[in-house]
């Protein structure tokens, strides 16, 4: 197995073993319950909020917006004016159907040799990374609204009806979550493909695949938790409602698979503010994405150029007007 994602496997289930062991043999529950947990938020703040402020922060002297279409100009000359605005809204919506439908990823080809056509390079278009990303982003996003029912008392209704909609499918006791499901198999759809897609895997690193099995194992444990074994819920409901208020306790009964759990949910946050997971924040901060295309427009200057001496035209043809005239060139004054 190639390194590249044997060492980030093998990362994760030790941590997992670190967890799970530091409670069930060492008893660590206050370790891997409240003090860990609360340096992981603190981390993933801080760490956000620097990486943000220093994006936002650089300046943009040009405008660069990545442009997939006709820009604004001659007026019989039709403009796209999502793929390439030149008005703030036109940016408005560009910027919603790229957070909130992936569109530049919906656009995404996939370059190969057909061999029925003497290797001729053609491309197609890679609809599956779309849909393996949407369904990834969207149930990550529900299962995380929807562990909010451990933080707050009373559950607000939108959540209640949220896990209502996610678990309409009763299979079994308990029934199952649907966002439980396409999140792990969404995640194990794109860990998959940076595996045994030759090009992807060529590009990708370690710090690639780790991301992805640390989801996994997050997933996988909550899994675990809910249709496998036995877990307090009381207890568990105990200790987070602890932990947002400020008075963290330990409850009796909960095992080592949850705290091993919660573990893994630390470490993707502590981890996330220094990762790829970052273009959470990058997309609204992007000037590839966040600028209006307006260079025809209005002329935006550089404001680090220096002041240099300029020959405006009226000057050039000032200078040099007799021999213009005498070469039979158009001038705008005569005298």
């Amino acid at each position: 197995m190639n390194q590249k994602y044997l060492v980030p496997l093998a990362a994760v289930f030790l941590l997992f073993l670190v967890a799970y062991t530091g409670v069930e043999g060492a008893g660590l529950q206050v370790l891997f319950g409240i003090i860990i947990p609360y340096l992981a938020i603190i981390a993933f703040i801080v760490g956000f909020g620097i990486k943000v402020m220093g994006w936002a922060s650089s300046a943009v002297p040009f405008r660069i917006p990545t442009t997939c279409g006709q820009q604004k100009s001659l007026p019989w000359v039709k403009q796209n004016s999502i793929d390439n605005p030149n008005t703030s809204m036109g940016v408005f919506i560009r910027m919603a159907l790229e957070i909130f439908a992936f569109r530049s990823l919906f656009r995404n080809t996939k370059a190969a040799f057909n061999t029925n056509e003497q290797n001729r390079l053609t491309y197609s278009w890679e609809i599956f990374l779309w849909v393996g990303a949407l369904a990834f982003h969207y149930a990550f996003l529900v299962v995380i609204l929807r562990h909010f029912r451990f933080f707050l008392s009373p559950i607000p209704s939108c959540v209640a009806f949220l896990e209502y909609i996610d678990g309409i499918i009763q299979l079994g006791l308990p029934g199952i979550f649907l966002s439980g499901v396409v999140l792990a198999a969404a995640t194990l759809f794109l860990l998959l493909r940076r595996v045994f897609d030759i090009k992807v895997n060529y590009i990708s690193q370690a710090a690639d695949y780790f991301p992805l099995f640390l989801i996994l194992g997050i997933a996988a444990t909550g899994i675990a938790m809910r249709y496998f074994t036995k877990v307090d819920i009381v207890g568990i409901k105990e200790l987070t409602m602890g932990l947002v208020t400020f008075s963290p306790v330990i409850p009796e009964g909960v095992g080592g698979l949850f705290y091993a759990h919660v573990f893994l949910v630390s470490i993707l946050l502590a981890y996330f503010p220094m990762s790829k997971l970052m273009h959470l924040g990058g997309i609204f901060v992007s000037p590839t994405r966040n600028m209006a295309n307006n260079t025809r427009a209005e002329r935006h200057v550089n404001p680090w150029n220096y002041d240099v001496s300029t020959h405006t035209y009226e000057q050039y043809e000032d200078h040099f007007r007799e021999k213009m005239i005498e070469a039979g060139l158009p001038v705008d004054k005569k005298e």
